[in-house]
């Protein structure tokens, strides 16, 4: 690599064959089930919507044909096993979905959807709160697959509520035409030529967990109250002085692509994904004080009353072919063992990408920012809620 901390030329050749290779997945997710999935983003469903299993993800998560419309993986799936699948992108922030849920799962309504996917954080919540519902082992035999790393987490030892969707790293990502040095310190992202065109995320987790690193703090460890208030005043005076845009949730792409944002804190998949679409127009880093780590995860909610087609749907994902084909689509990192030796079938170059199947050097430079207690969640997201103008 470059530096430790710079997108490798390996990764940036894996961003320009990014569009040859969706075609290639297209073709091998097969187009049988065509007209059964809508755009992107819309409800899409297999035939009747009458018992369909209704999953709400986060944008640009899954692999997407964009020419037809569709989703191959589970377009194949759809038709293979006759489960109808309504995917909806409704995910845009943790705390906005929880928001609109939360008082239906309090009376025990439906909230709409047998899947969910919250960050390792806000699945502790639901769990923790009795909001999702135990797995059925037996349903998911490709459970075995999940990373060892990933088998048992604080939040859920055993790993019996949930499983890793997606991870990923929290960094920087401009717009290349724009700041042509580049982005590697808080010091260039908030820089004059930059000020009024930075955008950072809603989740304060990422955020906060790289500012608190500039500052010298480790976000892993038992950092204090002041410590973390330091770094919520360091974002509120970024954000007084004009130099923050805005503090938005998973929607600051199109921001990125209309020009209103250059320069971001941002989600390593996203910006290489909207570099294949803008002709290798964006890029991403890890900063060198430190990016963060999280994970996504499936979760049945207690609502639900589709568990056992749900089930089918997570366990489709954790074939290793399968997780594969998304991970060539997403470049998140992949959950599942076996992915890799699959993804040597449809990429090589992705194969070996740090940023999918990630190396010991590439997890030194990232940080799991640590669980808080109930009163620290509350005060912490009320301070950087506050700060951010909320």
């Amino acid at each position: 690599m470059e530096s430790k901390r710079r997108l490798s030329p390996e990764a940036r050749s894996i961003i320009n064959s990014q569009m040859s290779r969706r075609a290639l997945i297209a073709g091998a997710g097969g187009l049988s089930a065509a007209g059964l999935l809508t755009a992107c983003g819309g409800s899409s469903s297999g035939g009747s919507t009458e018992g369909a299993v209704r999953w709400a993800n986060w944008t640009l998560y899954l692999d997407y044909d964009s020419e037809a419309q569709s989703y191959p993986t589970l377009e194949k799936f759809i038709a293979e096993s006759g489960i109808s699948v309504d995917y909806k992108e409704d995910y845009n922030d943790n705390d906005e979905f929880w928001g609109k849920v939360q008082g239906q799962l309090k009376l025990g309504e439906d909230i709409g959807y047998d899947i969910v996917a919250p960050t390792d954080w806000m699945a502790g919540r639901w769990i923790r709160m009795g909001y999702a519902q135990e797995l059925d082992a037996a349903n998911i035999p490709n459970k075995v697959n999940i990373l060892d790393a990933l088998a048992n987490v604080n939040f859920d030892p055993g790993r019996k509520s949930s499983l890793t969707w997606q991870s990923g790293f929290g960094g920087f990502g401009w717009n290349k035409e724009k700041v042509p040095g580049g982005v590697k310190t808080l010091d260039q992202l908030f820089s004059k030529a930059n000020k009024g065109k930075v955008e950072v995320l809603s989740e304060l987790r990422d955020t906060i967990g790289i500012i608190l690193q500039y500052q010298g703090v480790d976000p892993s460890q038992n950092f204090t109250e002041d410590q973390y208030m330091n770094a919520v005043d360091y974002l509120a005076k970024m954000i007084k002085d004009g130099f923050i845009r805005q503090v938005k949730g998973n929607d600051y792409k199109e921001d990125l692509i209309s020009g209103d944002a250059i320069a971001v804190i941002g989600w390593s998949g996203d910006l290489f994904q909207l570099a294949s679409e803008n002709d290798g127009k964006f890029e991403f880093a890890i900063p060198e004080s430190g990016g963060m780590l999280w994970s996504d995860n499936l979760l049945i909610p207690s609502t639900s009353t589709n568990k056992a087609n749900a089930e089918k749907v997570i366990n489709n994902y954790y074939d290793p072919a399968v997780a594969a084909e998304v991970a060539a689509y997403v470049n998140y990192i992949c959950p599942v063992k076996g992915a890799q030796a699959e993804m040597e079938k449809i990429d090589p170059a992705l194969a070996a990408s740090p940023f999918i199947f990630p190396t010991a050097e590439t997890l030194q430079q990232v940080k799991v920012f640590r669980g808080l207690t109930p009163a620290e969640e509350t005060s912490f997201t009320t301070a950087f809620q506050e700060a951010a103008g909320n």
